[in-house]
């Protein structure tokens, strides 16, 4: 939720999918020549989505509702599961887009439609950043894919601290960029398609994972 930070008071930041947001992000793409992503909150046909929305140069807008809200701290009462994929492609990569809570779960994080990078947006507070930095790396070697984790840094107005620890894995669970810690930081990392394309041919773990549909 970067427009807001995390909020349990959705009625009060929620904007639609004309909103002011999108359109912001619509035109920094373009200006930029680069695709944007984050989550916000979204409110639609009377419902409140954490929903993380990705935006090309073009213009192009593809989206993923969270599907598992934060029980513990009472998300499933006020925001609605989302019931989408979030893979999209851009520029030949397959990408799967997901949010926070969602990264303890790693069925639902499961490469079985091939993606290439699996991204999170998060708001994954200090006492627990030890479990961000070693599921995101968990994340990559499972699926043998690009893992970038993108974490909020501060304090919340009820005194929460998140030291942020964004980061970029490869496949093989090496932390390939800057790992940033508790100050704003700019993180840039070269991802290698063909490089990983390799890898999976080498190693062909995907080809003997479990099949399953999950409903």
């Amino acid at each position: 939720m970067f427009t807001t930070g995390f909020t349990m008071k959705p009625q009060e930041v929620a904007e639609t999918m004309r909103g002011e947001t999108i359109q912001w992000m619509k035109e920094w793409a373009a200006k930029l020549g680069s695709a944007l992503g984050g989550s916000l909150v979204i409110e639609e046909e009377g419902k409140f989505y954490n929903r993380f929305i990705f935006i090309t140069p073009a213009g192009t807008l593809s989206y993923y509702d969270k599907r598992h809200p934060f029980t513990l701290a009472g998300e499933h009462l006020i925001y609605a599961s989302g019931k989408n994929d979030g893979i999209l492609e851009y520029k030949g990569w397959k990408i799967c887009l997901r949010i926070c809570y969602d990264l303890r779960f790693p069925v639902w994080s499961r490469n079985t439609q091939n993606y290439d990078l699996l991204i999170y947006v998060a708001n994954w507070p200090k006492p627990r950043i030890n479990a961000w930095d070693t599921l995101l790396q968990a994340r990559a070697i499972e699926n043998m894919s690009y893992v970038i984790g993108v974490n909020r840094i501060g304090e919340d107005q009820k005194g929460h601290l998140y030291p942020g620890h964004t980061a970029v894995y490869d496949g093989l669970g090496n932390c390939v960029s800057v790992k940033s810690k508790e100050s704003e930081l700019v993180i840039s990392a070269k991802l290698n398609f063909l490089e990983q394309q390799e890898l999976r041919k080498q190693l062909r773990f995907l080809e003997d994972q479990d099949n399953f549909d999950l409903y």
